[in-house]
């Protein structure tokens, strides 16, 4: 008979798969590898180069992995998928056996799962925020979206890990059955303050003034202008603020030039020279105006860094504010008037005082071991499961032929 000797506890090989090379999906990516690499597992890394940051890319060669593979991946369906999925594959086959390949975010997730029936590896799946989340997409985009990640879940994901209870709930409203799917919400290493004055001294703002701070890619998910827009309703109510924005992307031209017309230029920074952990701690308070996320690393930084929030009602926001107490809850609407008045409200003395005391208070619900804890127990349930089910085959294999011999010697009265 043959039988699994490996230990449970032995070191696995992992295979982590991104698209995406930055943002929080980045962040997280880059924090499992690293976690899951100084835990002693054997951990293989594959991006893509089309949209990954600079930063991103120095830090994940910077974590000394056995070995990082760079499949151009790219957003948008495209005839480039099949040649990206014939490499995945190929990687797969030539660097492993592994006993867990994790996809991130939607296309490496696709691309990660697709394969034919049979004997696989286990695949495991983290949206960070499905695309059926995205407020703008229409009746239609929800219909086909839908469709493609329930079928994904049901035939070729053998786990799925959402990232806060609003992704969990939107993932059974889409048709996706809450077997083999559980929620690991991410988290943080408290950011380092070291940087906070040369942040602020960077763009010569004073130490007294209200420094309002955004962290997120331009893009129309993390709705930058929401924040511009807002700020010129309440920077003349709140004479000593500034706006802080870290970041890039998409619609950093327009960013550009919507502060250029503002009139509010010299109270409004964007940059991309500090990375979220080096500037939260700049913030007075963090405003996110996404129009979706699922749980969100900039609003995990800042709860870390104990800065008060405000927040579009999106996946994750109650989990990580409560409103009132550390941080307000807004409309998630174009109508930006309730997130100044937000604005406002918070930058009031004795409100601000109540918030930030009460995010100080808060500060430690969010902690980076607790998340690689809970990650690493689902690959070593989905490890142990495909060992089980690799010795029961073997069993069966001992088993024919012994009781082929025995039914042949029964017919010779043997």
């Amino acid at each position: 008979m043959t039988t699994s000797r490996e230990p449970p506890d032995a070191p696995l090989r992992l295979l982590e798969v991104l698209e995406p090379g930055g943002g929080g999906s980045g962040r997280h990516f880059l924090d499992l590898c690293r976690g899951m690499h100084a835990r002693g597992h054997h951990v293989e890394a594959i991006y893509s180069p089309v949209r990954a940051e600079d930063g991103f890319v120095r830090e994940l060669k910077a974590l000394g992995l056995p070995a990082i593979h760079a499949v151009g991946m790219r957003r948008a369906p495209g005839p480039s998928d099949w040649s990206c999925l014939r490499a995945i594959n190929r990687i797969i086959r030539t660097a492993g056996p592994f006993d867990v390949i994790h996809g991130h975010s939607s296309k490496a997730g696709a691309l990660t799962r697709l394969r034919l029936p049979g004997r696989h590896v286990p695949r495991v799946y983290t949206p960070h925020a499905f695309r059926t989340m995205d407020p703008t997409l229409g009746r239609g985009g929800r219909l086909i979206y839908g469709a493609i990640e329930t079928l994904l879940a049901r035939f070729f994901t053998d786990h799925l890990v959402t990232v806060s209870g609003d992704e969990f709930a939107h993932a059974l409203s889409i048709g996706i059955s809450g077997k083999g799917m559980s929620v690991i919400v991410n988290g943080v290493d408290t950011p380092s303050p070291d940087m906070a004055q040369t942040v602020r001294a960077s763009f010569g703002i004073p130490a007294d003034a209200f420094v309002f701070g955004f962290i997120g890619r331009l893009s129309a998910q993390k709705a930058p202008e929401r924040l511009l827009n807002a700020f010129g309703k309440a920077a003349s109510a709140v004479r000593n603020s500034h706006v802080v924005m870290i970041g890039s992307g998409e619609l950093e031209e327009e960013v550009r030039a919507a502060i250029a017309a503002s009139g509010l230029q010299n109270r409004i920074h964007l940059t991309s020279a500090f990375t979220g952990p080096q500037a939260v701690p700049a913030f007075d308070l963090l405003v996110m105006p996404s129009r979706y996320e699922a749980m969100s690393y900039v609003m995990l930084e800042a709860a870390a860094a104990g800065r008060p929030i405000i927040i579009s009602d999106v996946g994750g926001a109650g989990t990580a504010v409560d409103h009132g107490e550390n941080g307000y809850i807004v409309p998630n609407s174009e109508d930006v008037s309730p997130l100044a008045r937000a604005m406002i409200a918070a930058a009031d003395p004795d409100m601000f005082r109540h918030l930030a005391g009460a995010a100080a208070a808060r500060r430690d619900r969010f902690t980076l071991k607790r998340m690689l804890d809970e990650t690493e127990e689902v690959y070593r349930r989905m490890a142990a499961q495909r060992r089980r089910q690799q010795s029961v085959r073997s069993n069966q294999e001992d088993w024919k032929p012994t009781e082929m011999m025995k039914a042949a010697q029964s017919l010779h009265g043997g």
